[in-house]
C-alpha cells in the first residue's frame, strides 16, 4: 500500500515512515518543502503525482500558545482549517482513504468523564482546538472513507515535547513546579504508529481515541515518574530534584486556555479489532532509555 503522510519532520509524522517501510508499505512523506498544505494547488498536484492508496495527515500547527497571538491566528487558520480542507478536496476527487490526526482540545475539557470518541459536543477552549475542529468538520463533513483519531500529551523522539522539557529543567534545577489539575494519558508516536498503521490497513472508519494505556494521570505526576526512571536508570542527578504540584492558575503563564479533563475513552479500539497501546508508564521507560 502506498501511504503519503504530511507533517513528516514531526515526531509522529517521522515515526509513522519508519512503521510504514517496517511492514513493506510504501511511505511517501512530505513536509511543507514538498507540499505547502495551505497552498490547494501544491496539494492536489503533489498528491496526484504520487496517486497513494491512503493519506495520513498529520501535519499542524501545534505551537498552542503562540496560537492566541493576533499575528499567528490567520496562519494557525490555514494550517489547520484551510490546509485540510485541501487535503480532503483531492482525496475525494481521487476515492482515496484519509486519516486526521486531532485532539482532546475539541472539547472543553470539563468534568471528570472520559471523552468518547463519538462524542460531538465540541466547545474548543482556544485557538488551536478551534482550528483542529475545523480539520475534523471538513474531514467528516465531505468524506466517507476516513478514519479521525484523537490524542493527547503527545511525546516522540524526534522532536520536542514535556518529557524533554522536565529532562532539561532537571538539569539546572533543583525545584520544579508542576500542574497537577490537568488529568489525561500520554500518547507515544512510536506506539502510536503501529496502531494507525493497523488501521489504514482496514476499513473500519469512524472517530477513534487513541493514548497509551494506564491510569489517567498529571503532569505532576508524570514529571515525578520521569525522574523516578531516570535515576534507576542510573542517572543520579535527577535524585535532587523536588516536584511541587500547583494548580493551573497558581502556575499563571500560558496564553492558550488548558482543558482540565484531557481523558480520552480508547474502547472502540478494541470493539473494532484493533490492539491498545501499552502503559504509559512502559512508554515512558523505553522512550527514556532510547534519549538518555
Amino acid at each position: 500500500m502506498k501511504v503519503l503522510v504530511t507533517g513528516v519532520k514531526g515526531q509522529l509524522g517521522f515515526d509513522l515512515v519508519n512503521e510504514l517501510k517496517k511492514r513493506n508499505h510504501e511511505p511517501i512523506g512530505v513536509d511543507i518543502e514538498e507540499m505547502d498544505i495551505t497552498d490547494a494547488g501544491s496539494v492536489d498536484s503533489v498528491i496526484r503525482a504520487a496517486s497513494p492508496d491512503a493519506v495520513i495527515h498529520c501535519a499542524a500547527w501545534t505551537a498552542v500558545d503562540a496560537a492566541e497571538d493576533e499575528a499567528n491566528q490567520e496562519k494557525v487558520h490555514l494550517v489547520n482549517g484551510v490546509g485540510t480542507e485541501n487535503i480532503v478536496s483531492v482525496c475525494k476527487a481521487l476515492d482515496i482513504k484519509m486519516m486526521y490526526i486531532s485532539t482532546d482540545y475539541v472539547f472543553d475539557g470539563q468534568g471528570t468523564e472520559p471523552w468518547q470518541p463519538d462524542c460531538k459536543n465540541y466547545r474548543p477552549l482556544n485557538v488551536y482546538g478551534k482550528t483542529k475542529l475545523e480539520g475534523e468538520l471538513a474531514v467528516s463533513g465531505q468524506l466517507s472513507k476516513y478514519f479521525i483519531v484523537r490524542i493527547a500529551w503527545v511525546f516522540g523522539k524526534n522532536g520536542k515535547n514535556f518529557i524533554r522539557t522536565m529532562l532539561n529543567l532537571g538539569q539546572t534545577h533543583e525545584e520544579l513546579r508542576v500542574v497537577n489539575d490537568q488529568i489525561g494519558s500520554l500518547t507515544y508516536t512510536y506506539d502510536l504508529a503501529r496502531l494507525l498503521v493497523d488501521m489504514i490497513e482496514t476499513e473500519k472508519y469512524g472517530y477513534y481515541h487513541a493514548t497509551n494505556e494506564g491510569e489517567y494521570t498529571s503532569w505532576y505526576e508524570i514529571t515525578k515518574e520521569i525522574f523516578r526512571q531516570a535515576v534507576c536508570m542510573g542517572h543520579e542527578e535527577y535524585a535532587r530534584v523536588t516536584v511541587n504540584p500547583v494548580t493551573t492558575a497558581e502556575y499563571g503563564v500560558s496564553k492558550a486556555a488548558r482543558p482540565f479533563n484531557s481523558r480520552l475513552d480508547k474502547s472502540k479500539l478494541g470493539e473494532n479489532g484493533f490492539v491498545p497501546l501499552p502503559e504509559w508508564k512502559d512508554a515512558l521507560h523505553r522512550y527514556l532509555t532510547e534519549i538518555l
